[in-house]
């Protein structure tokens, strides 16, 4: 006999969570819907069971605009270990082979860092959720499966050398969306001809979430016990917190009222190309527009409200 199915509630905005070391991030996901009670939830962007840091949530409608914060840049903090390569690029692979590393000068080291840094090409590790035919490859490499990656153009707006231990270097990087920092290590220890691989990642930023205040599991669960779902509630940033730098709008009530029947509207004072924020007049968020050719809004993503 199936287990009762959970009580879901109505409850929508974004929780800036500190994953934890060990959890996958539908894993810490599924325990934050859990304890929200959400219908629906998602985040913005994997990070692997080793990486803790910066995973926003996004709990109800705030679901529909993960997109936008997926595609935002990332500040990382590492910690990469020279002289070891590994299966997987990161402490959690079987060690596949080793070198002595040299030494160097911080002259040299900054020499190595600068060939990584602005534009590059990146081949995405096997180890990664990027798909294939549908599945992640990170289910294929533990299959013993190898496929080809092409390269990808990724940029790294900052890689800055924070500080060295024996073979461990300390880095934090700034990176575009698509850079993966376990495949920017491996290629600094390819650069050295010793190898190299990731011994932490720690998520600093996302986006507009620039090394925000973050949650832990504890706090939330913490928070639920001391004041129950309305504690909790008032922990959430607005779904519209991601894209906080879009252009505001605020509908009179007859525009609000045909944009959310599909059409587009003209609103005085609104920027002449891309997205915007939607709200009706009195601060209701409606979702996000877009202007169309003819400087009109029209509706691309709205929220839904509960009657």
């Amino acid at each position: 006999m199936s287990k009762p199915r959970r009580p879901r509630r109505p409850v929508h905005g974004i929780v800036l969570l500190d994953k934890p070391q060990g959890l996958t991030s539908n894993q810490a996901l599924q325990r934050v819907r859990h304890m929200y009670q959400a219908d629906k939830a998602g985040h913005t962007g994997s990070l692997d069971p080793l990486a803790t840091g910066l995973l926003p949530i996004c709990l109800g409608e705030a679901s529909k605009f993960t997109q936008y914060l997926l595609e935002a840049d990332k500040v990382y903090r590492t910690r990469i270990r020279l002289g070891v390569k590994t299966a997987t690029g990161d402490s959690e692979g079987d060690v596949i082979a080793t070198a002595p590393v040299p030494a160097l000068t911080l002259d040299e080291i900054e020499q190595v860092l600068a060939r990584f840094r602005g534009e590059i090409d990146q081949v995405p590790s096997m180890f990664s959720a990027l798909k294939k035919d549908g599945r992640p490859l990170y289910e294929l490499a533990r299959k013993g499966i190898e496929v080809e990656r092409p390269a990808r153009r990724v940029t790294i707006h900052r890689l800055e050398l924070l500080g060295v231990d024996g073979p461990e270097w300390e880095l934090e990087a700034h990176v575009s969306k698509g850079t993966y920092i376990r495949s920017l290590a491996e290629d600094i220890g390819e650069a050295l001809g010793c190898g190299a691989h990731v011994v932490m990642l720690r998520r600093l930023s996302l986006g507009p979430f620039d090394q925000p205040a973050m949650l832990t599991l504890e706090q939330i669960e913490a928070a639920l016990a001391d004041g129950g779902h309305a504690a909790l509630d008032a922990l959430l940033l607005p779904p519209w917190a991601g894209l906080v730098s879009w252009p505001r709008l605020d509908l009179s009530e007859a525009a609000a009222y045909y944009l959310l029947h599909g059409q587009a509207v003209r609103v005085a004072g609104a920027p002449q190309e891309g997205g915007v924020l939607l709200f009706e007049e009195g601060g209701r968020f409606l979702g996000i527009g877009e202007m169309d050719d003819e400087a009109r809004v029209a509706p691309k993503r709205l929220i839904r409200f509960e009657n």
